[in-house]
């Protein structure tokens, strides 16, 4: 019981991981892309000058209405350093993530709270003529070591004009929906957690109404670096069809080859996500994982993320998820996650999230509590 227990804790301490920046939610906004706003294909890390604009336009409770600058001027409220350097930057663009946070976490027989700085760091881009080179260096926590500063993220990427592309370099493989939380039962699980970034090349056709991207890898980023045994082929494909501006559906596949130390596994999945009306998103995926020398039963995963927007810039979100365990469906975590996301100016939102896992085998419960303040600037 002892050792389930602090499989459990360990877990939930894993919550105080930098998130992924991402946020599906604005498909309520008819943003169903992740570069719309992103120089990422995938999603998250730096904004485009236009995704700056809408922070401040589209989602920041008080940005609109306390800036006379234009939402595309580079010295406006929106811009890098609240526009301190106006357009010296030409077709370079700038950021600086900052995140402090407060953890708190409770299971049966103890608690463990700290303050934490989850992540620091700058990122650049440098787009021209359909060429994008892109890459951050940074302060960011490790799972058993001191945190370290190291390029997390950085790659070179072409689109043509009839939307063929390719990226190759350390990213993160495109698969599902790409929540806000990584530690989402549709994320950390099936092995796209912060530090599961592959060296390897993206394929990708861009259409008006689709988006197909393929991943080849010769393992993980942090396994090719660290020559610890778990090298292994990676490969992963993902294709999205708008089906309106508002709906979205997706299939994805993702497998790991065998290493040396851990087996072959992989996974499928598909997920939908609509927004009936402006302030309300819903998102639903579903994932199988399969692994060599594992008999019975797939592992299931199901996230739900249900997000309503109350007033201008303050998110309500409620996800129900479930993993059940290789081989025994019965087994596994239920979890509850309720979060708060205010988003009051260009520059900073507060997020404040509470998890509630219960084990479906042994019935223990562990409490999560994060508080975020996320300075982006």
């Amino acid at each position: 019981m002892k050792g389930r227990l602090a499989i459990l804790a360990g877990a939930a301490l894993l919550a105080a991981a930098p998130p992924g920046h991402a946020e599906p939610i604005f498909l309520a906004r008819q943003y169903a892309r992740c570069t719309t706003c992103h120089f990422s294909p995938t999603g998250g890390g730096l904004l485009t000058p236009y995704g700056r604009s809408l922070t401040r336009e589209e989602l920041s409770t008080m940005g609109r209405g306390h800036s006379t600058a234009p939402a595309a001027d580079a010295s406006g409220e929106q811009a890098f350093l609240f526009g301190l350097l106006g357009n010296r930057l030409g077709k370079l663009s700038l950021g600086i993530d900052v995140r402090p946070g407060r953890l708190e976490v409770a299971f049966p027989g103890g608690n463990d709270n700290r303050n934490l700085l989850m992540n620091a760091e700058i990122t650049a881009a440098f787009r021209a003529r359909g060429w994008t080179v892109y890459g951050e260096l940074g302060r960011q926590p490790q799972r058993d070591a001191e945190a370290r500063v190291d390029s997390f993220e950085h790659w070179v990427g072409y689109e043509s004009q009839k939307g063929l592309g390719f990226r190759v370099g350390r990213f993160l493989p495109a698969y599902g929906i790409r929540f806000s939380d990584h530690t989402a039962f549709n994320r950390k699980p099936l092995g796209l957690d912060t530090f599961d970034q592959v060296y390897g090349l993206e394929l990708s056709h861009t259409g008006e109404r689709h988006l197909i991207q393929l991943t080849a890898s010769p393992g993980r980023a942090d396994s090719i670096i660290d020559n610890d045994g778990t090298r292994a082929f990676v490969g992963a494909a993902r294709v999205q069809f708008d089906l309106s501006t508002r709906t979205v559906l997706v299939a994805s596949g993702l497998f790991h080859g065998e290493s040396d130390v851990n087996p072959s596994d992989g996974s499928a999945g598909l997920a939908f996500g609509f927004s009936p009306i402006r302030r309300l998103t819903i998102w639903t995926e579903g994932d199988a994982q399969f692994q060599q020398g594992s008999s019975g039963a797939p592992s299931y995963v199901l996230v739900n993320e249900t997000s309503f927007e109350v007033f201008r810039g303050i998110w309500l979100k409620v996800s129900p998820q479930l993993r059940t365990s290789l081989g025994d469906t019965s087994g596994g975590t239920f979890r509850w996650a309720f979060e708060l996301n205010l988003l009051p100016r260009t520059h900073w939102n507060v997020d404040l999230s509470h998890y509630r896992d219960k084990g479906r085998s042994n019935d223990v419960v562990v409490k999560t509590t994060l508080l975020q303040l996320h300075l982006y600037l």
